[in-house]
């Protein structure tokens, strides 16, 4: 707990007390002129959060006269016990910041209330500085205002309001802490986050305030005989004599930088110095050093760039936990290439309001786009692309392709004509339309077509629906087919900017090769009503058909009484991806407990991360993380054991011989293993292994298989997995359901356990009955299925919330489907952009809110009278409950869990 120590320290300001009353709307008017309030949720509007109570109780209450809320801070046995928000990154050096804030007190006829900061120093005694205080009567509400300027800054910044006796309640309307004016010559204070933290960023003061890490670095008008000179300003940066691709330019921001702030980060950059290099990658980098010692890197940004021309390299950060140290740096060209920086700007995040709903009017859900897509009409409204030849013939399928099928419902039988494509020279060419003025923005459109290779072409071949997006490439579906069958293309697609021309072709086979294409169809999804069928097939599947029988020692029957059950949690497995340095954001962790019971961590747990150089073991972050969930109840996935795909493995795991390599994979399933023996209930085994075959490649095909005997062997209390990407989508025919049947079956056969199956989940443009389809494939295996690393996305909020309710509500609905996982929702802690629930300081977005509101649909409540069997029925969902049974004289609470495994609950309540 908090508590004052005797080491309190004067004020830099007197201030007098003012007794004077305000009404309602005099507050209004001195609110407005706040308009850089730098306290969140300033007037309780949102509950209680961004507050935290100092050892005691708080609520939020409506007053009956204005309508407008206030906290009630309560069971305080302190004067110092009060309400608390930390304002660290909010408050700057040498800037003086007013206080206006509404309070009261009840419980006594009158007492002191004070606001005061709590200035916390990394090694060094926590000192308090009061900014004013007030004496509050009972049932009136007072001003507490004041003003202060903090000559330095502190590691961390607490505000928060204190002073009345213990026993007395604080009542705390609004408060505001803003910007007063500006000492030295920074600026005004609302352009704070306009301000580039970086010192001498163009160089115009040679290389002042920065450093060479591991090189030597200098300023230059021009070099290369004038071919280079700064594309801004005068001069420009280089960092030479460098031996390591790590060595650069760099600077220390510590006494700049806050943390649980989003900073933008732009460097101007190029390359010189090398003949045999013309371009490389050059990589902006974060070096943290935490007050405990702990060495943490952060990558912001890389962009390959050239000796020709300056690139700009663009990224953003945010600190996560309290910092000693930190550094901003540029490297990753190769030892001898020098790096050239025309100038580094470092910037709060500009705040843009988030995108509002789309507006589609006139959606025509359901019907096809394509232009004579019976083929009545010959092949007008096709055009080949490039010059292959296309024709029109009879012997197609008459049924609509399944998924398309289950998306429309019945429809009309196809006209069995099909397009053959022949004299094709290129893998692109294949029949084409421009449907441009028939795309409307942010829909989601489901593709769907029967294709075949032409008579007497052998396979394998992928065909593919590509859409040509201006200069950009769509993937609307694959398949890969390996006989004379006709085969079904199902896939997706959205256009979210406006576009000059779209094209769809499809396209694929060899050069040479022939194919037919038939029925195909490109039309927009009605995602509600299919939500609709989903809620009731959710209500079937997951829901149990609960009896609570009653039974009460003074009483033979309680017919009659009230009832009321409320669940309280779901024990589905709902889970998130999350990092050592999230868990030192107490946002973050806020937002992780109330919302998520397993977890998966994103990197830590990897061979590459736990010894990325031979010998050399870091399991440290690993096991802070699995404290954190064991501390918590929460349940944990490991991922991964091993990483299939040739580059994310080590270089010197690549390097070793067939032998050493054997040796190295069985230390590491031995060093693993036993290490967290009954820790993880999973282990993804070997990670995507549709998508790569680096042991297999090395070590023969039997060692897919004894990786998981081995694992089962040293750990048999986890459930083993296959983990692999694009298998729900449609969209790549290496992952294709059969082709991950085909692969499980295969190590089943060789003796593998596998336990489970794991659909990674990183879609775009989600069609619920295309994720169905594969579901019910995989599903006949009799394998639990897990969405393992879930996520969308898109820049629109709105349309990001749709994407994100489509699969979860496809996978809650689903029989198999035992557990999911998001891949992270936080953003900037996220494998793909736009895909976040959780904007990077803390506020929860369109699709977190989305994400929410399911979690609470996902509860079961009901409420009614006790039958004269003395009991009590409803369907509920798995998870625990709190029952209230309410008699003419008596009021009873107790809990009970309704377990995964039981399909009829009877649960006893002994009153």
């Amino acid at each position: 707990m908090w508590k004052k120590s005797s080491g309190f320290f004067s004020v830099f300001k007197d201030h007098k007390k003012s007794n004077t009353s305000q009404k309602p709307e005099d507050l209004t008017v001195a609110s407005s002129s706040h308009m850089s309030n730098i306290i969140q949720n300033h007037d309780f509007s949102n509950g209680m959060h961004s507050w935290y109570t100092n050892c005691c109780d708080a609520t939020v209450a409506t007053s009956e006269v204005t309508s407008s809320r206030y906290a009630i801070v309560a069971n305080r046995k302190e004067r110092w016990q009060g309400l608390e928000q930390d304002v660290t990154s909010q408050i700057t050096s040498g800037v003086s910041y007013t206080l206006h804030a509404r309070v009261g007190v009840s419980g006594s006829h009158h007492a002191d209330v004070i606001a005061t900061l709590r200035l916390e120093y990394n090694g060094s005694d926590t000192k308090y500085m009061c900014i004013t205080r007030n004496t509050v009567t009972k049932d009136n509400w007072e001003n507490l205002e004041g003003t202060f300027v903090l000559s330095d800054k502190p590691s961390r910044i607490v505000f928060y309001l204190e002073g009345p006796d213990p026993g007395v309640n604080l009542l705390v309307e609004s408060v505001s802490v803003s910007c007063a004016s500006f000492s030295g010559t920074l600026g005004k204070c609302n352009s704070v986050e306009d301000q580039n933290i970086i010192s001498n960023p163009n160089f115009e003061d040679g290389v002042n305030r920065w450093t060479g890490r591991g090189c030597k670095i200098g300023t230059h008008e021009s070099i290369g005989n004038g071919k280079v000179v700064p594309k801004f300003g005068n001069f420009f940066a280089s960092a030479t004599q460098r031996a390591h691709n790590w060595n650069g330019i760099q600077q220390d921001i510590t006494e700049n930088v806050d943390r649980k702030l989003a900073y933008d980060v732009t460097a101007t950059v190029r390359i010189f110095g090398n003949n045999n290099v013309q371009n490389a990658d050059i990589r902006a980098t974060l070096w943290v050093q935490t007050p405990d010692s702990r060495e943490q890197y952060i990558g912001i940004a890389k962009s390959n760039v050239t000796d020709k021309d300056w690139v700009e390299l663009q990224g953003k950060f945010l600190l996560n936990g309290y910092a000693s140290k930190v550094v901003i740096y540029l490297e990753g060209p190769p030892s001898g290439v020098d790096i050239l920086c025309n100038g580094l700007v470092v910037k709060r995040v500009e705040k843009i309001p988030p995108s509002p709903p789309p507006f589609i009017e006139n959606a025509d859900y359901g019907v096809n786009i394509i232009a004579n897509s019976d083929l009545h009409g010959g092949s007008k409204g096709w055009f080949p692309l490039g010059n292959c030849t296309l024709s029109v013939a009879k012997g197609s399928p008459y049924v609509i392709p399944p998924a398309a099928k289950d998306t429309l419902g019945p429809r009309q039988p196809l006209s069995g004509q099909f397009i053959i494509v022949t004299n094709r020279s290129q893998t692109w060419m294949g029949p084409a339309q421009t449907i441009t003025d028939k795309i409307k923005l942010y829909l989601t459109y489901q593709v769907s077509a029967w294709v075949r290779l032409a008579h007497g072409a052998t396979g394998p071949h992928n065909v593919g629906v590509a859409l040509g997006v201006d200069s950009q490439w769509m993937n609307g579906g694959q398949v890969e087919i390996n006989d004379d069958r006709w085969h079904e293309i199902s896939g997706s697609f959205r256009i979210e900017k406006q576009p000059e021309k779209v094209t769809v072709y499809f396209q694929g086979p060899a050069p040479g090769v022939g194919f037919m294409v038939a029925g195909f169809q490109i039309f927009s999804v009605d995602r509600r009503a299919r939500f609709e069928q989903l809620k009731q097939q959710t209500d079937k599947i997951r829901k149990r058909d609960i009896t609570l029988k009653i039974t009460d020692p003074d009483s033979s029957s309680m017919h009659g009484a009230m009832v009321k059950v409320k669940q309280i949690n779901n024990s589905f497995p709902i889970g998130s991806c999350i990092s050592r340095s999230n868990i030192d954001n107490e946002d973050f962790v806020d937002f992780f407990l109330k919302h998520f019971n397993w977890a998966v961590f994103g990197n830590e747990l990897k061979w590459y991360w736990t010894e990325s150089q031979r010998g050399n073991f870091n399991y440290k972050d690993a096991d802070e993380l699995l404290r954190f969930c064991e501390d918590n109840n929460i349940a944990t996935r490991g991922h991964c054991i091993f990483w299939e795909v040739e580059d994310t493995v080590q270089n010197w795991v690549k390097s070793l011989s067939r032998n050493d390599l054997a040796m190295a994979v069985q230390n590491r399933l031995e060093g693993l293993l036993n290490r967290y023996k009954g820790k993880f209930k999973h282990y993804d085994v070997n990670n995507e292994m549709l998508h790569g075959s680096f042991y297999q490649d090395r070590l023969g095909k039997d060692i897919r298989a004894n990786m998981f005997k081995t694992a089962n062997r040293l750990d048999p209390s986890s459930v083993l997995f296959v983990n692999d990407y694009h298998v729900e989508d449609g969209c790549d025919t290496k992952s294709s359901p059969e082709k991950y049947m085909d692969q499980i079956l295969n190590l089943q056969e060789q003796g593998a356990p596998v336990g489970g199956i794991g659909i990674q989940g990183h879609i775009s443009c989600p069609v619920g009955p295309i994720v169905c389809s594969a579901l019910d494939k995989l599903g006949i295996t009799g394998l639990p299925i897990w969405f393992t690393e879930l996520d969308v996305s898109s820049e629109n909020e709105h349309v990001r919330a749709d994407d994100l309710e489509v699969i979860l509500r496809e996978a809650f609905a689903h029989p198999g489907v035992e557990g999911i996982m998001l891949w992270g929702f936080w953003e900037l802690f996220m494998s793909r952009e736009n895909s976040h629930l959780v904007n990077a300081e803390g506020e929860v977005n369109e699709a977190g809110k989305r994400f929410i509101e399911l979690k609470k649909e996902w509860l079961s409540h009901a409420h009614g009278h006790i039958d004269e069997q003395s009991e009590f029925a409803f369907r509920g969902f798995e998870g625990m409950y709190e029952v209230e049974i309410v008699t003419s004289c008596k009021k009873f609470v107790k809990r009970f869990k309704v377990e995964k495994e039981d399909s009829q609950v009877v649960v006893w309540i002994e009153l």
